[in-house]
């Protein structure tokens, strides 16, 4: 659709713009090479495809700071972390006026029942359990899932991510995996309810895990019938259905299972759900705790040498910022604002598509968007086919030269209930600059 050298040459000369602009990030990357991986404390942080690492300084509400003093509005929130904008006022002051009275200590706080009661509300679910990230907390509901079950294996969707979850690393790019994970797990496209059905039969299932809408290879939307189509199947199978809402909070309130009413065996969610600060819970039935209550049981050991969980899970600082991101931002009013932003955005970047004359789509999901290349994809294989992996680092080279940060990953968005709508209308605009740019 674009010339292929075109877009190397637009990117090119954003990245050269890039290196003109950010002078001190310039000067600090040879400290960071000097001691970290890929120079950055955390080896992705180099997948923004910048020629040296973007550095913070700081970042408030919906915007960031870089140590040269650009501002950005921030449409990427820490890829769903900072959701509700970062550091919002009232996590911000419960973690302040935590961390004078304790960090950690292997006891329940004296909210922790008030946090039990309001997890059960926003989701349904009556039993909790806190880890410090989704990807534990998946990891602790499969363990769970095959005990209950004595099944050995898990059922997941092609071009999924739940985390870094050993037990289903089906895709590729895994490094040092210590066992291969076809010995674990299975995977079928997301549009086929027939092979999900054709895999329970075989009675090894212990867990469904899936995104209600998948978020790893763009955003690909369920078809009409598949959430009641899946519940029904594990139910006739014996299969737990464990539901990752961790990108899916930013449907409503409650998330996916709240809005579509699903009905989950197991619920986990993480990043956005204590307002950013590393925190993540997973919720399960009655019949569910039962089920963990007699394999407890039947060991006969203490429950501390179950192998799941860390001394750092459910630390008093994190359950600080949970009951203040209960109160405070998981409520009607907040996304109320996120919402109605995010509508209008989809709306403008529908017309923008449009008016360009563009084969592409918009997926959105609450406060969540994304541009494909293409018509919308029925699962993460076709999703996959349509990708534009040098336009879309074209794309964000630009952005970002321009002050403004898309995930770095592929084209998602978040509209937060602190963006400015003028920010919002300032990036279509951007976009707009770029396509005729290559036009």
């Amino acid at each position: 659709m674009f010339d292929t050298r075109r877009v190397a040459q637009l990117a090119a000369a954003e990245a050269a713009r890039f290196t003109a602009d950010h002078p001190g990030s310039a000067a600090i990357a040879p400290a960071l090479a000097a001691h970290w991986l890929n120079g950055v404390p955390m080896h992705w942080m180099r997948d923004w495809g910048t020629p040296f690492p973007l550095v913070l300084r700081a970042a408030h509400g919906a915007e960031l700071t870089d140590v040269d003093g650009h501002r950005y509005a921030d449409f990427c929130l820490g890829d769903t972390g900072a959701m509700f904008g970062h550091s919002p006022p009232a996590v911000a002051r419960a973690i302040a006026a935590q961390a004078a009275r304790g960090l950690t200590a292997m006891l329940p706080d004296e909210r922790a029942a008030t946090v039990g009661a309001g997890l059960a509300q926003l989701f349904g679910l009556p039993f909790w359990q806190m880890t410090q990230t989704a990807t534990d907390a998946n990891r602790a509901a499969l363990r769970w899932a095959r005990a209950i079950t004595r099944r050995p294996k898990v059922l997941v969707f092609k071009g999924c991510y739940h985390g870094t979850v050993d037990d289903v690393m089906l895709r590729p790019g895994g490094i040092g995996a210590a066992f291969d994970a076809r010995t674990s797990a299975v995977e079928v496209e997301f549009d086929d309810p027939g092979a999900v059905e054709s895999r329970l039969r075989e009675g090894d299932i212990a867990a469904l895990l899936y995104e209600p809408v998948m978020t790893n290879m763009g955003m690909v939307l369920p078809q009409p019938g598949l959430h009641e189509t899946l519940r029904a199947l594990t139910r006739r199978h014996g299969t737990l259905l464990v539901v990752d809402e961790t990108h899916t909070l930013s449907s409503g309130v409650g998330g996916e299972t709240r809005t579509r009413g699903l009905e989950p065996d197991v619920l986990v969610c993480g990043k956005a759900i204590a307002g950013g600060l590393p925190c993540a819970v997973y919720g399960f039935t009655a019949q569910v705790e039962a089920g963990m209550q007699r394999v407890l049981t039947a060991r006969g050991e203490s429950h501390g040498h179950s192998g799941m969980g860390t001394t750092l899970a459910a630390n008093p600082l994190a359950l600080a910022a949970l009951s203040a991101a209960l109160d405070s931002l998981h409520v009607p009013d907040t996304y109320r604002v996120m919402l109605a932003g995010a509508e209008q955005l989809d709306a403008a970047l529908r017309a923008l598509i449009t008016r360009r004359g563009l084969d592409w789509h918009v997926a959105r999901v609450g406060a969540r968007l994304e541009i494909g290349c293409g018509k919308p994809a029925a699962n993460a294989t076709e999703s996959a086919a349509q990708m534009q992996p040098a336009l879309e680092h074209a794309l964000h080279l630009w952005l970002l030269n321009r002050g403004f940060l898309l995930t770095p990953f592929h084209n998602m968005m978040l509209y937060s209930p602190v963006t400015a709508a003028d920010d919002a209308a300032r990036l279509v605009a951007a976009i707009d600059a770029f396509l005729g740019e290559l036009a």
